[in-house]
C-alpha cells in the first residue's frame, strides 16, 4: 500500500486537481500542458474526452521525469474503463459514483480510487472497499457543509469537493476541511476556445492562492513547485 500512499500524497501536494474534458485529443493534451505550466500538477483527464487513454499515455511520456506531475483519469464508470486508464498510465481513478468492481480493480493495481458519494451509506461502502478519498460532487449542489456532515460519522475520511470550486471560494472549502479540490470550469474554460495561455494564467492564480493558504496555515508540505 506504500505506492497508493505516495500517489495520494502527490495529489494532495498539488492542492488543486485540474478536471479536463477536451473536445478532442489535442485539446485535452494542450489543456493539461497549460495547467502544468501554471503549476497545477494533478491532472484528471475525463473519459468523456475523445481518446482519453491516448492523452494519458502521451502526458505520462512527456512528464515522466517530473516527479511532481501526476496524471489520473476521471468519469470512470466501470472496471473495464479503469483498467484501460491504468494501462495507459493513470495514477489515480475518479468516478462520479461508487462502483464495487472498479474499487476492487484499483486496489489490485494499488491505484487510488476516488468515487463520488453523497450519503453516509455510500461513504461507508466506499471506505469498506478501500476508497482512499471521497469525492463530494457536485460541490455547487451539496455545499460546503457536506464536509462537516461526513466528518461527523467518518472523522478521518479524505474529501475532494468537485464542481463549483472557484478562485473566490476555494480557500473556504479548505477551511471547511477539504483534503484537495477538483476544479474544472473556472480553471480550464478558456481551452474551449484554444486559449491555453489563459488556462496557464488561471492555473497560476489557483496555485499561488493555495500556496499562500498553506504557508499561512503553517503546513510542512513541499510547495516548492
Amino acid at each position: 500500500m506504500l505506492l497508493k500512499f505516495e500517489l495520494i500524497n502527490k495529489v494532495r501536494q498539488s492542492g488543486v486537481v485540474a478536471v479536463i474534458r477536451g473536445y478532442n485529443e489535442n485539446n485535452s493534451y494542450k489543456t493539461a500542458e497549460a495547467c502544468i505550466e501554471g503549476n497545477i500538477n494533478a491532472i484528471e483527464l475525463a473519459f468523456t474526452s475523445p481518446d482519453a487513454d491516448i492523452t494519458i499515455r502521451k502526458l505520462n511520456e512527456k512528464y515522466k521525469a517530473n516527479s511532481k506531475v501526476i496524471i489520473g483519469a476521471g468519469t470512470v464508470l466501470d472496471p473495464d474503463t479503469a483498467r484501460l486508464a491504468i494501462v495507459a498510465g493513470a495514477k489515480f481513478i475518479v468516478s462520479p459514483s461508487f462502483n464495487k468492481e472498479t474499487a476492487k480493480l484499483c486496489n489490485l493495481y494499488e491505484i487510488p480510487y476516488i468515487p463520488g458519494c453523497l450519503t453516509p451509506t455510500e461513504v461507508q461502502l466506499a471506505l469498506t472497499y478501500g476508497a482512499d478519498v471521497i469525492k463530494a460532487f457536485p460541490g455547487s449542489v451539496v455545499g460546503m457543509s457536506i464536509i462537516n456532515e461526513i466528518h461527523g460519522p467518518f472523522p478521518d475520511v479524505n474529501i475532494m469537493p468537485t464542481g463549483g470550486i472557484s478562485l473566490s471560494n476555494m480557500i473556504e472549502w479548505f477551511k471547511k476541511g477539504a483534503f484537495v479540490v477538483g476544479v474544472g470550469g473556472s480553471l480550464v474554460t478558456p481551452a474551449k476556445k484554444d486559449d491555453y495561455q489563459k488556462v496557464t494564467e488561471n492555473a497560476n492564480k489557483f496555485h499561488k492562492k493555495y500556496i499562500e493558504y498553506i504557508k499561512n496555515r503553517g503546513d510542512n508540505y513541499d510547495t516548492n513547485n
